[in-house]
């Protein structure tokens, strides 16, 4: 999932979320998209690692693809950018999950 996409889900979901809480005009609505969001986020991230992984495999699939001559350079070099990208990624938002779970834990009691 590229940068667009992720964003376009986000924006999906706030959309759909703020729909819910107009519909059921109160408390229970607001639980229930409370009560979603870990599901919500935990969907976004789990197709976040798929993307990556479908575009390290499209970068696999256009080096072999030039090694027997079917594919061009530039061909590689946009297969491999787009998964450094779709690593680069991930790795950010790993990266954020790692420090606010560090700021939770150095919350006082």
């Amino acid at each position: 999932m590229d940068v667009s996409g992720a964003k376009a889900a986000v924006t999906a979901y706030s959309e759909a979320s703020k729909r819910l809480q107009e519909a059921g005009g109160g408390a229970a609505a607001e639980n229930a998209a409370k009560a979603n969001d870990g599901a919500a986020f935990a969907d976004m991230v789990k197709g976040a690692l798929g993307a990556s992984v479908t575009a390290g495999h499209g970068s696999e699939a256009a080096a072999v693809s030039a090694v027997m001559k079917d594919a061009g350079l530039v061909d590689v070099v946009t297969a491999v950018s787009s998964a450094e990208m779709a690593l680069e990624t991930v790795v950010a938002v790993r990266d954020r999950v790692i420090s606010a779970y560090q700021d939770i834990l150095r919350m006082p009691i």
